[in-house]
């Protein structure tokens, strides 16, 4: 089926044959769904620590901390915002040339209060000759938008989100890459010393390192931080494969079509980082410093309470490695793999002593994240709940609504009535009892994936996403959630979201 032309574009990309094979297999046979027990709630599953309990965890972390720990922010930032700007796009195509829609009103009616108003009214002047407010008394309402969207102006159209400016201070206005590099220091830094790593796509890398090379100097200065800003971007090795609606690959010209894998390609790039420590965390979700207080101390109760759970398993592994442990020792690790890291096997009690050790340790030697969700306010995406795995426990899983079975009203039921939201607020352990990193491939489910359809020169395809980093890629781990407040998740998908008081 591969021409001698697919096997040099193969192996340019870093995929093997049998990849592709076992990604066509996957369209031929799909995704089984997941076996779901319940919804996670406060009573089963999700952590509501106390104030005090809150601010012992923040001691914790803050103690570990300071012990010059590797600590990395991981923000994944190569999304362009294109979909930010979807209602705009189509006010410049459509057949009426003044704001009609409740959301093209609100923008015009509210501009002066984007952070962005300045650099708009300023390429404005440039290509116009006027300012907004003329531009708008005139009726030219298409050539502001313009001047934002389009390549002429701010080009707000085809950048990445971290390049907008989303804030306004006194002296200017901030991007969500310079927002992230305030947070970095308030919460993810050890001894001075923050590290910051974001995933951006190739074509506009160097746009990145322009604005760190133009803000470094002053965030270091202001918060007293030694900034190690580090890029990399998504794998060609982890695109894939599209298919015909026969499950043969997709050719456009001749030439294999591959596509992109979605956010779960991401789980190399982060198994690259060597940090001890990893905050995970969307570019969007950032806000203004008068808000940042509560993201703070909630980024802190997180990383406190993982590195409480990891000091415990660490401690059970080195007693296993020993071997100066009776039967009520494993008890007391059993309790702490059901109740603290919520993973349970039914059938624990046939196991003899042996098994249990070898069973204990498996669950106990494994990468370990602590996950901030929210109450449900109505937000598309995953959600917290206990699902089986492929061994028989059950254990803690953010699940995407595509990897439940639609026709099993019990778990429908059980997805729309779910109390809480996965806002992608993790904090992540990578490294072992022993100090040596994990190989987090080893620890992604494959069988999580999903298959969505769209089309090329007007035809359909098939197109197969990885399984998501916060869900499938990171099945095997060992899961924590811990409500957090709604106050700490703070999206921006469409322009006028930064309208919100929360981005004011």
């Amino acid at each position: 089926m591969l021409t001698a032309e697919d096997k040099q574009l193969l192996q340019a990309k870093g995929i093997s044959e049998e990849q592709i094979n076992a990604q066509l297999e996957n369209f031929q046979k799909g995704f089984p769904f997941l076996k779901l027990k319940a919804a996670a709630a406060t009573s089963n599953g999700i952590m509501a620590p106390t104030d005090q309990e809150c601010e012992q965890y923040i001691i914790e972390w803050e103690e570990y901390k300071a012990n010059g720990k590797d600590i990395t922010k991981f923000v994944p930032a190569s999304g362009a915002a294109s979909r930010m700007f979807k209602d705009m796009f189509e006010f410049l195509d459509a057949d009426y040339n003044t704001p009609q829609t409740t959301f093209e009103k609100l923008y015009f009616d509210r501009i002066e209060d984007f952070a962005f108003y300045s650099a708009l009214n300023n390429v404005c002047i440039a290509n116009e000759g006027k300012d907004i407010k003329t531009l708008i008394a005139d009726g030219a309402y298409k050539a502001v938008v313009a001047n934002m969207l389009q390549e002429k102006g701010l080009n707000y159209g085809q950048l990445p989100k971290g390049l907008l400016q989303f804030h306004s201070y006194k002296n200017g206005a901030r991007t969500p890459i310079e927002e992230h590099l305030v947070e970095a220091a308030s919460y993810a830094s050890s001894q001075g010393k923050a590290e910051v790593h974001f995933t951006v796509s190739s074509e506009h890398k160097d746009l990145f390192k322009n604005l760190i090379n133009e803000v470094l100097p002053a965030y270091s200065s202001t918060y007293n931080t030694e900034y190690t800003v580090t890029f990399s971007e998504q794998k060609p090795s982890t695109d894939t494969v599209a298919a015909t609606m026969e499950n043969t690959p997709f050719r456009v010209d001749g030439k294999l079509l591959f596509r992109p894998g979605g956010h779960g390609a991401l789980i190399e790039n982060l198994n690259d980082l060597s940090a001890d420590i990893v905050f995970i965390k969307n570019i969007d979700n950032v806000v203004p410093d008068a808000l940042k207080p509560s993201t703070v101390t909630y980024k802190k109760v997180l990383a406190g309470v993982l590195v409480n759970l990891q000091k415990k398993a660490y401690e059970y592994l080195e007693t296993l490695d020993n071997g100066t442990y009776c039967h009520a020792d494993l008890e007391e690790m059993i309790r702490f793999v059901q109740q603290q890291l919520c993973c349970r096997n039914e059938n624990i009690k046939f196991l003899e002593d042996s098994e249990l050790v070898i069973y204990l340790r498996k669950k106990l030697n494994r990468p370990m994240r602590v996950c901030g969700v929210v109450k449900n306010v109505g937000e598309p995406g995953g959600g917290p709940f206990l699902a089986y795995n492929s061994d028989g426990t059950i254990s803690l899983q953010i699940l995407e609504s595509s990897q439940i079975d639609k026709n099993n009203p019990e778990y429908v039921k059980m997805f729309n009535e779910g109390t809480h939201f996965n806002p992608v607020d993790l904090v992540c352990a990578l490294k072992d009892y022993k100090g040596n990193k994990f190989n987090l491939l080893n620890f992604v489910d494959k069988n999580t994936g999903f298959i969505s359809y769209k089309s090329k020169s007007g035809k359909e395809l098939k197109a197969l996403e990885l399984p998501g980093l916060w869900n499938g890629a990171m099945s095997d781990w060992n899961t924590i959630f811990v409500e957090v407040p709604l106050d700490t998740f703070n999206p921006v998908k469409t322009v006028n979201d930064l309208l919100r008081e929360q981005h004011q």
